[in-house]
């Protein structure tokens, strides 16, 4: 029976939101306007490669986590409604949130 290789895990820092993230992760974070393809993220905060953990204060050295912009689309529709009692003032509006999809594509430690 083969061993199985432990994967490597991170916990990454983009815009002021922390993810924890595998290779082949699709994160949907807020829109960062993003024209490349790839991109390289030095805020690595925690790196585990199945036997040894690092902690970075702040950031670990060294440890860089590669991502794939997949794509910017809108999000799901939230419905914003005002209302008051008694005056017949009802108002519903709607959003979408620009949201940019990522893949994860490797963990360098």
């Amino acid at each position: 029976m083969a061993t199985k290789k432990p994967e490597s895990i991170a916990v990454i820092e983009i815009t002021p939101r922390q993810f924890l993230v595998k290779e082949g992760d699709i994160l949907v974070v807020n829109n960062l306007n993003l024209k490349d393809k790839e991109i390289i993220t030095p805020n690595v905060l925690l790196t585990h490669d199945g036997e040894k953990t690092k902690i970075g204060q702040p950031f670990v050295k060294g440890a860089v986590v590669r991502l794939e912009h997949l794509e910017t689309k809108k999000g799901l529709k939230i419905r914003v409604a005002k209302f008051k009692a008694k005056s017949r003032y009802r108002r519903v509006k709607g959003h979408r949130q620009l949201e940019t999809h990522l893949k994860v594509k490797s963990i360098k430690i």
